[in-house]
């Protein structure tokens, strides 16, 4: 090699080496986890050397973890900026592996245009109990990895109280309220009082305080929190990353508008301007690298009801109709692209369908919020799902959509627990969820879930995954049929304002055992006198039948072992 050869080459390592000291350069990561455990969270610090402008921006930065699982799948994980570090940035990453076994991996940075590999490194996971993440199975229920099958049971827990609010409702005293009580899966929001992630101006409580951080401290520390707790209680939630407010009398003062330094003029422009959807796709790397690892996260919704943002007085558009879609495929599509372990995605409307949404092949499930007409989810569901072909969620519903006053509880409680049932006998993976929890806290409602979980639970028993409806008869009560299995579920309520005493038939095939009453209430069975005649058809005689008082309700089991 002759001496303008050498000096080319050093001057190409240098002007390389010089690259990478502006642009950033990886230093050696540190697996943090000693005993890697199938289904349970890893972590590992990554300094990278390097200024950065704005550390949370992909197009500044990136840094994944690559991954080859123990079956040969490969795996692609976004790491998060978590500090700034004694000149360095620190990234962490958070993974959960999904398989037991030895899993292979290195680390890739991307800044600018520059590319960079860490050494090849190995860990192995140990095989555990555990149920890993949920995904669809049918529109019934859904299904963890180990092949277990779920069926949500809960309610709202949107927020925690604000200023003005009752302060003892808190995550950490609704939470383990609802667990202990049978429920075993809630949903909860992202807003500018609640987990404030982009918001840099809070309002409403002193829980959060404002910050001109890309994302907001205290709100990342309640949601590692909130995570932390679910884990410890078992209970599964849907994160609301979004509510329709921000994109109507709150947009001057979110992150994305103009006002606050963001690229969007319009709310419109928060759908359609490409910086927009850059900066909401760093949020969702954010929220993916940080507590996507989280298994009680059973699903990502983007928005709460955005047709409220979408329609104006007399149902006028105010944001373009196709805009809101396009934005939901896009979104959706690069949120299963970017997450490994595909959690479950979905939005929801309040009451009118923005065209086109429903049909989204990357969104799991739909939904639709209802209040002051609980009477109609039994027959939502048919229609979406025949349409659709997806799985269906009354994500809200209610007596009153209003703040609920306290004057109103008893038609409030009926409500509640008519919609559980309503959504129990029907084709779907969650059951309805109520709104106003502090109203049904202060009535001692919460201990009802373990009613509808333990019929829940014996209908996923009984039938494996399995249901059929059907249609009981029983005169005057309103009665909806599920068979599971060999076993057979009946609902009755007694709508009217007086007391019914009813005959009840419904069609068996198969199934031998005793008729069993379960009064939700008490929480109490007991055994029934029936016949089984001509045509598979029990008959429960008036004589022996069912008397329900006003408002009051049964469930009757036939065929349980």
């Amino acid at each position: 090699m002759n001496i303008k050869s050498i000096l080319f080459s050093l001057s190409f390592c240098i002007l390389v080496l010089v690259a990478r000291a502006q642009s950033g350069n990886l230093l050696t990561a540190t697996l943090l986890t000693k005993s890697p455990d199938q289904y349970l969270k890893m972590e590992w610090n990554i300094p990278v050397s390097g200024k950065f402008k704005n550390p949370y921006d992909q197009k500044e930065v990136m840094l994944d973890l690559w991954l080859t699982s123990p079956s040969g799948k490969p795996l692609q994980l976004p790491c998060y900026f978590e500090k700034k570090d004694n000149g360095t940035s620190l990234f962490k990453a958070r993974f959960t592996p999904q398989e037991s076994g030895k899993y292979s991996y290195y680390f890739k940075l991307i800044t600018g245009k520059t590319s960079q590999d860490s050494k090849p490194e190995s860990f192995t996971a140990r095989k555990t109990q555990k149920k890993g993440f949920m995904h669809k199975n049918n529109n019934y229920t859904f299904k963890f990895d180990n092949g277990e099958l779920f069926r949500g049971v809960g309610e709202n827990v949107a927020w925690e109280s604000r200023d003005f609010e009752n302060q003892k409702f808190t995550y950490d005293y609704l939470l383990p309220t609802l667990a202990k009580n049978g429920a075993n899966f809630f949903r909860t929001w992202m807003s500018y009082w609640n987990i404030p992630l982009e918001w840099k101006k809070v309002g409403g409580t002193k829980r959060y305080q404002n910050s001109d951080d890309y994302f907001n401290p205290g709100a990342i520390k309640r949601m590692d929190e909130l995570v932390q707790l679910t884990d410890s209680l078992g209970l599964y939630f849907m994160l609301t990353l979004d509510w329709h407010g921000h994109l109507m009398q709150n947009f001057k003062r979110s992150n994305y508008s103009t006002a606050m330094g963001g690229p969007a003029a319009t709310p419109t422009e928060y759908f359609t301007l490409p910086a927009s959807m850059e900066m909401y796709k760093n949020k969702l790397r954010y929220v993916v690298g940080r507590w996507g690892y989280s298994t009680n996260i059973a699903a990502w919704e983007f928005f709460n009801e955005i047709d409220n943002a979408a329609f104006g007085a007399k149902d006028s558009v105010i944001i373009p109709l196709a805009a809101i879609n396009h934005w939901h495929q896009e979104m959706s599509r690069y949120l299963k692209d970017l997450d490994p372990y595909q959690h479950l995605v979905t939005t929801s409307v309040s009451h009118r369908d923005i065209p086109g949404m429903n049909s989204i092949p990357y969104i799991d499930f739909n939904q639709k919020h209802i209040y002051k007409h609980t009477e109609k989810i039994p027959g939502i569901y048919p229609d979406y799902i025949q349409t659709f072909n997806k799985p269906y969620v009354v994500g809200e519903f209610g007596f009153r959509w209003e703040d609920m006053d306290p004057k109103y509880a008893k038609e409030a409680n009926y409500d509640y627990k008519r919609g559980l049932w309503f959504g129990m006998f029907s084709e779907t993976p969650i059951l309805p969820m109520t709104w106003w929890w502090e109203l049904f806290d202060d009535q001692k409602m919460t201990p009802y879930f373990n009613s509808v979980r333990k019929i829940s639970d014996m209908m996923l028993a009984a039938g494996k995954g399995k249901f059929q409806q059907f249609k009981p008869e029983a005169g005057l009560l309103h009665a909806q049929g599920m068979q599971c299995g060999n076993s057979y579920f009946v609902y009755l309520l007694n709508e009217t304002e007086h007391e019914v005493a009813a005959a009840v038939s419904f069609p068996v095939a198969k199934a031998t055992g005793a008729l069993q009453s379960f009064d939700p209430e008490g929480r109490k069975f007991a055994i029934l006198k029936s016949k089984a005649i001509a045509g598979n058809t029990l008959t429960l005689a008036v004589a022996d039948g069912v008397k329900l008082k006003a408002g009051e309700s049964r469930v009757l089991i036939f065929g349980m072992k």
